[in-house]
């Protein structure tokens, strides 16, 4: 049965069967060959059996189909081996039937970069290697020498030096090439090709030519670099001009390569990050087994180099992440209340602690017209940064409408719908708007998809109020009216709203926290008022411990003494 492999881009590795004698390929889910990229067109190319010769026809896409590097105008033969590129995602066309009739000859290696890589040059593998060495172990290789150790030393000192003292990447490939040009003296060439990421197509990093011209019009011959690569193997060429590995690479006749050595990069896990090759016209000064072995060597030490340079600069992006979280954090924390109101007869606790550096949970007091004030909660979805970036943009939202609109829960409809006009990506947040006058104590409460707050009342008994008019989480229905609740506040109501960082705070054994502790806690008749936040907050801790929670945490209760 035929086949399509990705060798390079999205779903790296997957292949896709081809059953039946036509098949659709693009980014829409009703293709027979998905490819979720955005640049790929919702129906971008369709391949057809007819008369076992496989077709393929681009639909008119905006980006293009290319098989072996030549764009397919309106349609063209594809055969086994063929690499047909769609925008950064290379297949290989599998037709085992065809393999079987041409005795196993393949096609010729065209180049991975695409139609734009033109520094790169096919050729076509119908030969033995002359000589390899295993690399793909790392700090694996041992030295051979050469009739002049004395100055080979040398040279590796200087490499080893070099690689050592500098964790830049763009300073440390150079510098390696002007060593190895030192070690190699017969070297016309040296270039390094390496994959930005481990799913990129290979690139030119450095290169490096002994007369003046040449790097400008340096040509890489993609087989033998794509051998090393895949087999982790370093490769000598004796004699490149003739091998028959590249009779196809116009780069060796135009350049008149006499002789190559070509070494991978392999990382500390494994991962081959690219090619190290040097080469020469001189026929009388051909490469050796010997210096094979010496660039193979190079070429671990190299390895070794790049990947510490990768983690510094890895460490170096967290530090200034880190710096921009923090900072991020402070924002976020000035835009919280930086005290309780000051209501005569009334008490307030409030806390708020995030997972992270910045959370997605928020609190706010809103004093409002006619003396009253307002108390919200709310808590997006999710967590980290986006969550905090969504409350910070919600909460001007319920502070604008909040003093524009009198009624709570035409207010909370108004604020919905703000939030809900934008692409959120499917967030939602539950939210409650308590708005309370003190010259009539009275209380009104919205609620839409947030856990009902928990009121004392003077004799320590605990009710939840609000639960039969809660609507839905802010962000789920653009337009849904929301309904209010309202009661009186007795001397000795209090009032506690929570987020689930509270009610499902886990400990050391993953044992939930739970509401029906909750509401034990804040019915306790021994604690006054006055402690009851902190009391609720002590014991939450000292049921967790020291396990660390992976939720934001808010509190806030307020009432009437």
């Amino acid at each position: 049965m035929a086949s399509l492999k990705i060798l390079e881009g999205h779903e790296l590795g997957r292949e896709f069967e081809l059953e039946g004698d036509r098949w659709v390929v693009g980014r829409s889910p009703e293709c027979d060959v998905v490819v979720d990229v955005a640049a790929v067109s919702r129906r971008h190319v369709i391949l057809t059996d007819e008369s076992e010769q496989f077709f393929v026809k681009d639909l008119g896409s905006r980006n293009g189909t290319y098989i072996n590097n030549q764009r397919v105008v309106e349609r063209a033969p594809i055969n086994n081996g063929d690499r047909m590129l769609i925008c950064d995602v290379l297949f290989e066309f599998r037709n085992p039937k065809e393999a079987s009739q041409l005795g196993g000859v393949g096609h010729s290696f065209p180049s991975l970069l695409g139609p734009q890589g033109d520094q790169w040059e096919t050729g076509e593998s119908s030969s033995t290697v002359m000589a390899t060495i295993d690399v793909s172990q790392a700090g694996s290789i041992t030295w051979k020498l050469s009739a002049k150790p004395e100055a080979q030393i040398e040279a590796m000192v200087e490499i080893s030096n070099n690689l050592g003292n500098t964790l830049s990447m763009k300073k440390i490939l150079p510098k390696l090439l002007d060593s190895l040009f030192k070690i190699f003296v017969q070297a016309d060439r040296g270039f390094v090709v390496m994959r930005p990421r481990p799913d990129a197509p290979l690139v030119p990093v450095a290169s490096k030519a002994r007369r003046p011209g040449d790097e400008a019009n340096m040509r890489i011959s993609r087989t033998i670099v794509e051998q090393a690569m895949q087999s982790k193997q370093a490769i000598l060429s004796a004699d490149a001009s003739s091998d028959e590995r590249f009779n196809m690479a116009e780069s060796i006749t135009d350049f008149q390569i006499r002789s190559l050595i070509c070494a991978p990069l392999i990382s500390n896990n494994g991962d081959a990050l690219g090619v190290l090759q040097i080469d020469t016209r001189d026929h009388l000064s051909r490469f050796t087994d010997q210096d094979l072995h010496m660039l193979a060597g190079v070429a671990s030490q190299a390895s070794i180099a790049i990947d510490n340079a990768k983690m510094h600069e890895e460490a170096i992006k967290q530090r200034a992440l880190q710096r921009d979280l923090e900072v991020a954090s402070e924002m976020q924390h000035a835009l919280l209340p930086t005290s309780s109101p000051e209501v005569p007869g009334y008490h307030f606790f409030e806390f708020y602690e995030a997972a992270y550096l910045v959370g997605g949970d928020y609190y706010d007091y809103v004093l409002l017209s006619e003396d009253r004030f307002a108390v919200i909660v709310g808590d997006v979805a999710g967590k980290g940064v986006s969550a905090a970036i969504l409350m910070a943009k919600l909460s001007s939202d319920v502070r604008f409408w909040l003093a524009r609109e009198p009624d709570a829960a035409k207010a909370l409809g108004e604020i919905n719908a703000a939030f809900s006009r934008h692409d959120w990506d499917d967030r939602f947040v539950t939210m409650v708007v308590a708005v309370v006058d003190p010259s009539t104590h009275t209380l009104t409460l919205v609620n839409a998809g947030h856990m009902p707050p928990l009121l004392r009342n003077s004799a320590g008994e605990v009710i939840e109020i609000g639960s039969e008019e809660a609507g839905l989480p802010i962000g789920v229905i653009d337009d849904y009216q929301y309904e209010a609740y309202t009661r009186q506040l007795e001397p000795g109501d209090f009032v506690t709203v929570f987020t689930d960082g509270f009610s499902e705070a886990m400990n050391s054994d993953c044992e939930l926290y739970g509401l029906e502790r909750l509401i034990e806690v804040v019915g306790h008749k021994e604690v006054g008022f006055d402690d009851l936040g902190q009391h609720v907050l002590d014991d939450v801790r000292q049921f967790a411990g020291d396990f660390p929670q992976s939720d934001d945490m808010c509190l806030v209760c307020f009432g009437r003494k």
